[in-house]
């Protein structure tokens, strides 16, 4: 297996070490020919997604990338990477990828709040440490989004079928839990797509 980590800007250097922590080899995207080399799924970390929206244009990757995700390329995005993947962005009138049914918040904590740590619920998982930075966080979820955490009243995980977004940033804690969950979808899509092989 071998993960894509969009490295353009941000914190991606920290989800390779995690993806090398379970033995996964990562992938750095940085420009449209390393699109070309195969890969099993992708990383957008946090970062500045106005940054990075931009970068994506520039570099040619925005397209290719979002006809990927389209067709079913596993993707996991955090902070930024979530606000990448929303369809709606409540306090901005631009979005990015748009391939993912939530309405976000930027930098939705205010200065006060714009970096803080909590321990909560993550279905499937149990109880995590999440590390919040200038975080956004998820206002509403439809069709068929699954809510998968919630932190003071907000919604700060979700999946999509082969989307998962976080607010916070797993990648800064020790614990491996988010990561592997995202390796396990990887998983179960490569088994989807052999049984459909399989009957074809």
């Amino acid at each position: 297996m071998q993960i894509g980590v969009l490295a353009l800007q941000g914190a991606f250097i920290e989800h390779e070490k995690m993806l090398a922590r379970l033995g996964v080899s990562s992938l750095e995207i940085r420009q449209e020919k390393d699109l070309d080399t195969p890969f099993d799924g992708l990383i957008i970390p946090g970062g500045e997604s106005t940054v990075q929206g931009k970068l994506l244009r520039e570099l040619n990757l925005f397209d290719r990338i979002k006809t990927m995700l389209e067709a079913g390329l596993p993707v996991f995005g955090t902070c930024a990477g979530l606000l990448l993947l929303a369809k709606k962005i409540k306090n901005d009138d631009r979005t990015h990828l748009a391939t993912m049914d939530i309405a976000a918040v930027r930098n939705a904590y205010g200065r006060q709040l714009g970096s803080f740590y909590t321990e909560k619920e993550f279905k499937g998982i149990g109880t995590i440490p999440m590390t919040f930075i200038r975080a956004p966080y998820i206002e509403n979820v439809w069709n068929d989004t699954e809510i998968l955490a919630e932190a003071d009243g907000h919604i700060v995980a979700a999946r999509q079928k082969n989307q998962l977004v976080t607010a916070f940033h797993p990648e800064l804690n020790d614990n491996l839990s988010v990561h592997k969950y995202f390796i396990q979808m990887i998983n179960d899509k490569h088994i989807d797509n052999s049984e459909v092989n399989k009957n074809a």
